[in-house]
């Protein structure tokens, strides 16, 4: 529920009471002695959705440019009309007004933005490194990066160039910052004992997974935009739609960060389109419900030019999406196609070593690792397959070759075979 005060301008005591006795609002008017330009405060509960249109018909009576309003949230109201008004407005999104006032209120000052998002990167990279999924989300809980996409999405729907802008800055400089902290984090941490020496981080499932992304990554920032505007306009709690956003946007920052630290590009562009993806999703959805959801501008002789201007803006975000889902693409087929060679291989060398009719059964095999990534694919390089074996005996010629025309003729593909020969003893 909302309680609302308005302060009413002389000359619009009745025009205002006349208006709410028509919407059948419960309401109390006590004078106003404190302000001579008022005579008098008005003040009445509605549901959530029923504050803007209510606040519109108190604006046709002329009292816009000179009451003083104030939306309060109450913790019960009592009232026999409520239930009317509930159901008359059934809708559940909250006024415009509040709409507005609450995404500025998520994009905090500077000083605790930048702090904060400093502060969740550097978690995120540690997260990262040690290939620790509650480290990522635990940081993700303190990334202060859902208040700008919302100021920016608001912005653009109801008319507020300044709204639009700090909510567009703080996004833009806010990944910089991030990109930065990792990339400094990453920096200071090498050669360490914090890290193993000679890490290569692009074989940490964590990190691979931010710098080669597909389309579910795609459908993960779509959905935590549509979490995030819904929990905004219909007013309830969104510290776990922040960290949902969070997610898709600070480890794939991080990713990028580390990527440059490592002096491997491959890695920080992976991360950037991750980023860039994400960010662009997150904004799009959030434009579309807003609008979709009815929010206007106040003038309504901006509404022409703030429909022209959300358009505007989701075209730009679809173009860019659609340039940047090519590569998506890629790395989902290219995943794809190496997934698939790797079941298939890993099975192949199963049943050459296993089983009573294998035809290396008398071998023991110690390990097997296939090494086949969407870059080779791309590329037209061999899958990499290398096998560790303790053989009975000496072991025969050419049997790395044999292995490679089993593997090629199951899987298709072209394959490099190396196979290890050990001879092993234990202690007593």
């Amino acid at each position: 529920m909302r309680l609302v005060q308005i302060l009413v301008p002389r000359g619009k005591r009745t025009d205002v009471l006349d208006a709410l006795d028509e919407e059948g609002v419960d309401y109390a008017v006590f004078d106003e002695t404190g302000r001579t330009e008022f005579t008098a405060l008005v003040t009445f509960p509605v549901p959530p959705s029923a504050v803007e249109p209510i606040l519109e018909k108190l604006r046709d009576v002329g009292i816009e440019e000179d009451a003083f309003t104030i939306v309060l949230q109450p913790e019960t109201v009592v009232s026999r009309r409520i239930g009317e008004l509930k159901r008359r407005y059934a809708g559940v999104n909250i006024a415009r007004e509040e709409l507005r006032d609450r995404a500025s209120e998520m994009a905090p000052d500077r000083s605790t933005f930048f702090s904060m998002t400093v502060i969740s990167t550097i978690i995120a990279a540690t997260g990262l490194l040690l290939n620790s999924s509650a480290v990522i989300i635990g940081a993700m809980v303190i990334a202060p990066l859902m208040g700008p996409a919302m100021a920016a999405s608001v912005g653009t729907v109801v008319d507020e160039p300044d709204l639009v802008s700090r909510g567009v800055w703080y996004q833009v400089t806010g990944l910089l910052v991030a990109i930065a902290s990792a990339a400094l984090f990453g920096f200071l941490v090498q050669g360490t004992v914090l890290i193993p020496p000679g890490i290569d981080i692009r074989t940490i499932p964590a990190v691979t997974e931010r710098f080669t992304p597909n389309f579910l990554s795609l459908l993960l920032a779509l959905g935590a935009g549509a979490a995030g505007v819904i929990s905004l306009m219909r007013g309830s709690g969104s510290v776990i739609v922040g960290v949902m956003i969070a997610v898709a946007l600070v480890p794939p920052a991080a990713t990028v960060g580390l990527g440059i630290a490592w002096l491997d590009f491959g890695v920080a562009l992976g991360g950037t389109v991750n980023v860039l993806v994400n960010l662009l999703s997150i904004n799009l959805t959030a434009l579309a419900l807003l609008w979709v959801s009815g929010y206007r501008p106040e003038r309504i002789r901006s509404v022409g030019e703030a429909r022209s201007r959300t358009l505007a803006r989701i075209a730009v975000i679809l173009v860019a999406i659609a340039v940047l889902s090519l590569g998506l693409g890629l790395v989902t087929y290219g995943t794809n196609r190496t997934t698939v060679y790797q079941e298939q291989a890993n099975d192949e060398i199963h049943s050459l070593f296993n089983g009573e009719n294998a035809p290396y059964a008398e071998y023991q095999l110690v390990n097997s690792s296939v090494t086949y990534r969407p870059i080779e694919f791309y590329q037209g390089k061999p899958a990499q397959v290398r096998i560790v074996t303790d053989p009975p005996g000496q072991p025969p010629d050419g049997i790395a070759q044999r292995i490679d025309r089993d593997i090629t003729r199951r899987t298709g593909q072209k394959t490099t075979v190396e196979v290890v020969f050990v001879q092993s003893q234990e202690s007593s």
